[in-house]
């Protein structure tokens, strides 16, 4: 039995929640269950259900894709893309986008209470896959009455649960947009993650994640996680252009640790800001579901013969400038689609603004998203 209601939690504000019955098993051997997954949608689901867009969100992100943030009060994440008139319209699609297993605003996670013993998971939450959000998914859009995706679209970590969903349920995925993502987390992109990880667990107030009944968090360490990854989402180029190597409110250097560049005011406000929207249990959960993250590993090492089953329209986008997930990337999974048999896209576009480009103002990728939702190719 499913119950659908509002949640208000004085932490993250009120949302829409499902609470399905499960169970959901896990990549590691575990089950969850009851399985709560919060979610927005938008538009109007049109009489045969086949009007369906599922945008999958990145690492910090959330389900308000296009609805004001109830913590931050700030637009949704991808307002520039979704809205009436935009590439992603609701006045034409039922639009669909889920909070991921794992995190903090409203589905099950290590900030949520474990029904069987009425407290907090904190890290006695299982370890979870970028599979397992996806399987999240589709238990929700059960829960809908959805069987069939017009288009599975998302960005980044959101990438990595579209190019998921044809691997795990060919039949229910009619095109897959994936925007500067890859099949496989490499090295460097680990590396990264463990930095912050290590980041949280060295504070003091982690106390190996139980740091929520008194509401002492890590903040500090969680806030340098967020530092190191933003550097990530940038290009050179971008932090050049933006701060050079101009001081911040001074005219002459303090000979001390302050904030003396505009850089590194800016990620500390970075870090200071994204502590009061996001949970350090969640964040180390999410990253290493991204680092467990190999599609041909899932499938006897072969990246092709996990895209064999699907007949879905694949579109692949990177920018120039993303060094996180570069376009040799994409390339990579272009060419698996292509040993397939699939129908796949791909295009390059340049952008200084390194990974974060595709939430950023970029109408050429305007103009592939909705080309291709509309028949097109990239």
């Amino acid at each position: 039995m499913a119950t659908a209601q509002p949640s208000d939690d004085s932490r993250y504000g009120p949302r829409r929640q499902v609470r399905l019955a499960g169970p959901l098993p896990l990549d590691s051997g575990a089950a969850l269950g009851p399985v709560d997954i919060a979610y927005e949608t938008y538009g109007t689901l049109n009489a045969d259900r086949s009007n369906v867009i599922l945008i999958c969100h990145a690492l910090t992100g959330d389900q308000y894709v296009a609805s004001d943030h109830p913590l931050t009060g700030k637009p949704g994440w991808w307002w520039r893309m979704v809205g009436a008139g935009k590439p992603v319209d609701p006045t034409q699609h039922f639009i669909v986008c889920a909070n991921v297993l794992g995190s903090c605003m409203g589905s099950s996670g290590p900030a949520s209470i474990d029904p069987a013993s009425g407290e907090v998971h904190a890290m006695r939450f299982p370890v979870i896959t970028i599979a397992d959000m996806v399987r999240a998914q589709a238990l929700l859009l059960d829960h809908l009455g959805v069987d069939r995706l017009r288009a599975v679209i998302g960005g980044s970590m959101g990438g990595m649960q579209a190019l998921t969903w044809p691997t795990l349920f060919p039949d229910r995925v009619e095109s897959c947009i994936v925007i500067a993502s890859t099949a496989r987390h490499s090295a460097q992109n680990i590396a990264f993650h463990e930095v912050g990880r290590q980041a949280i667990m060295a504070d003091p107030n982690w106390r190996g994640g139980d740091y929520y009944a008194d509401g002492k968090v890590p903040s500090a360490g969680l806030a340098v996680a967020r530092m190191a990854a933003h550097i990530t989402y940038l290009s050179e180029a971008g932090l050049t252009e933006k701060f050079g190597r101009r001081l911040q409110g001074r005219a002459t250097k303090t000979f001390g640790f302050d904030a003396d560049f505009q850089v590194e005011s800016y990620l500390r406000h970075q870090g200071l800001s994204f502590v009061e929207r996001f949970d350090a249990n969640s964040y180390l959960y999410i990253t290493r579901a991204m680092d467990y993250y190999d599609i041909a590993d899932d499938h006897g090492g072969s990246l092709a013969r996990a895209f064999g089953p699907s007949k879905a329209r694949f579109c692949l986008i990177s920018f120039d400038t993303d060094w996180l997930y570069p376009t040799a990337e994409s390339r990579i999974i272009v060419h698996a689609l292509n040993a397939a048999g699939a129908q796949a896209s791909f295009v390059e576009l340049s952008s200084p603004f390194g990974h974060d480009a595709f939430l950023l103002e970029c109408p050429e990728l305007d103009r592939v998203v909705h080309g291709f939702l509309n028949g097109g190719r990239a």
